[in-house]
């Protein structure tokens, strides 16, 4: 099995447009309720998305041959707009790995080491996929979170994405 450019970039495009609609969701929260411990696989949901922020940052640089230390420290993202800001400068990163990409760096297999240090190795399109199926992962738990302090959550799945891009495509061809 493989998988190529094509669905990678989209597949990322998804990942971008489910972060930012979490972040959208999450910036309706009164402060203490973003860092109110929920007691969650991350206490809060503050520390669910430095999570998956902090995910796709290691990964990232694994993939750019990095071995990062561990991960970002929740502490150091008091509100969403840092968040915002980190992610945007994390995008801009992956934006230029994604256009450098081909199908045979796909298929590649890329060693790396776990946060605990031990070495693993997998084609990168495996890595890949991963990253996004986490993030997404997690998006559901902030999703939960979110209800749990009675917020309105923001829908994320594939499929939304999916539509809203059939919309805007014939809306650009109006």
């Amino acid at each position: 099995m493989s998988m190529n450019t094509a669905y990678i970039h989209t597949l990322y495009a998804y990942d971008r447009w489910a972060n930012a609609r979490v972040l959208e969701a999450a910036a309706k929260l009164a402060p203490g309720e973003f860092t109110k411990n929920l007691g969650s696989s991350f206490a809060s949901v503050r520390d669910t998305l430095v999570h998956i922020l902090s995910g796709e940052r290691v990964w990232l640089a694994r993939w750019k041959g990095a071995a990062p230390a561990g991960m970002l420290e929740a502490e150091r993202f008091p509100s969403v707009d840092m968040l915002r800001v980190a992610w945007a400068e994390l995008e801009a990163e992956l934006a230029v790995f994604l256009a450098a990409l081909d199908d045979q760096r796909l298929q590649a297999v890329v060693p790396y080491r776990t946060l605990a240090g031990a070495p693993q190795a997998q084609p990168l399109w495996q890595q890949m996929a991963h990253l996004a199926n986490h993030s997404t992962y997690h998006r559901g738990q902030v999703a939960t979170l979110l209800r749990q302090l009675g917020a309105q959550p923001i829908g994320t799945d594939l499929i939304a994405f999916f539509r809203e891009q059939a919309g805007s495509d014939a809306a650009a061809r109006s």
